[in-house]
């Protein structure tokens, strides 16, 4: 027996009757021979860390654009925090801990720079709109390795395409492994977002919703703590009466709404930061009205996807791929007038 088949035995000894197993995976869209060493999942968690989009998520904003602190997240610190609190309620429920953090790794992974900022950009440009969930999959299965893709398993594409949102507009997870991480993306980012807030100055716990905070406390760790636990229980509970799938008690899940709803109306959405926000969507707007004009100045491999795709595709993926440093070095490149001596 090798290595791969003993760790798959002992998944089903430690993973509950809900939970993914390895040997059970609906496989990838290109059949492959099984690692020796690794479950399918470990496999498409470490090509998800060594690829290049995810390199590139640690020059990619999360909310603060290009701030003098080195203690503000990052796209890449939110995926890690997304990661390491959805494996921690995984393990609590009996999940998939690999499976998890696959999807968790490579959930951001089709985010634009400028965060939401260029997403919206990008959103009103392209006539079929753009999500970046979506943009994910596309980068995971069409851009990466130079248009060949990851090849990931089929649950790891579905969870990471359904991550988004907690409305019932939005798509669930075929596995309760993606459900988790859906709930722990929103954990992670309200709470770092509001701990960036206060480091920034521009919050202070007092002004955070008072019936939030008498829920889940007044402080990061105490928020995180109450929620992963209420997240772990009430999913517990969920299943030992029949309900398959993940989800927080009511009250917590309020709590956590009221949470998210006071940081869209006053940090994502609000008047603090919209004069940064018109930056990030002007320079954003203008690279891609450049490219699209002048699509030979783009690198060979988009210059392809135009061809097959079309411009506005072949233009988005160019754009979606950049990080925040590049796509302003690429705007003073093009429109900042360069000194001259004479």
């Amino acid at each position: 027996m090798n290595i791969r088949s003993k760790i798959e035995t002992n998944e089903s000894s430690t993973i509950i009757q809900y939970g993914a197993l390895s040997i059970n995976s609906k496989g990838r869209e290109k059949m492959q021979e099984k690692d020796d060493l690794r479950t399918c999942y470990m496999v498409d968690r470490d090509r998800i860390i060594h690829s290049k989009s995810f390199r590139r998520l640690k020059h990619k904003t999360q909310v603060y654009i290009k701030t003098s602190s080195d203690h503000y997240r990052t796209r890449l610190t939110h995926t890690l925090e997304v990661a390491q609190i959805a494996r921690t309620i995984g393990r609590g429920i009996g999940l998939n801990e690999d499976l998890i953090e696959a999807i968790a790794l490579g959930h951001d992974i089709g985010h634009v720079p400028f965060a939401h900022n260029g997403e919206a950009v990008l959103n009103d440009i392209l006539p079929k709109g753009f999500r970046h969930n979506e943009n994910s999959i596309r980068v995971l299965t069409k851009i990466e390795k130079a248009g060949v893709g990851l090849n990931l398993s089929i649950e790891v594409l579905d969870g990471i395409l359904n991550h988004s949102g907690l409305s019932e507009k939005f798509g669930e997870a075929a596995t309760l492994e993606g459900q988790v991480v859906r709930y722990s993306d929103k954990i992670a980012y309200v709470n770092h977002d509001i701990d960036d807030s206060i480091r920034a100055h521009l919050l202070t716990e007092e002004m955070l919703p008072k019936g939030a905070t008498k829920v889940l406390g007044t402080n990061h760790g105490k928020r995180i703590d109450i929620l992963v636990k209420d997240c772990i229980y009430n999913t517990i509970n969920n299943l030992d009466t029949g309900v398959i799938g993940v989800s927080l008690t009511q009250e917590v899940g309020n709590a956590l709404g009221d949470l998210r709803n006071f940081m869209f109306e006053n940090i994502y959405k609000g008047e603090i930061l919209k004069e940064e926000r018109k930056k990030a969507q002007f320079v954003v707007t203008n690279v891609f009205e450049y490219y699209y004009k002048n699509p030979s100045a783009m690198p060979e491999f988009y210059k392809g996807i135009v061809e097959d795709e079309g411009l506005y595709i072949g233009v988005a993926d160019y754009i979606s791929g950049m990080s925040d440093d590049y796509c302003l070095m690429l705007f003073n490149n093009i429109y900042v007038p360069k000194l001259s001596i004479y």
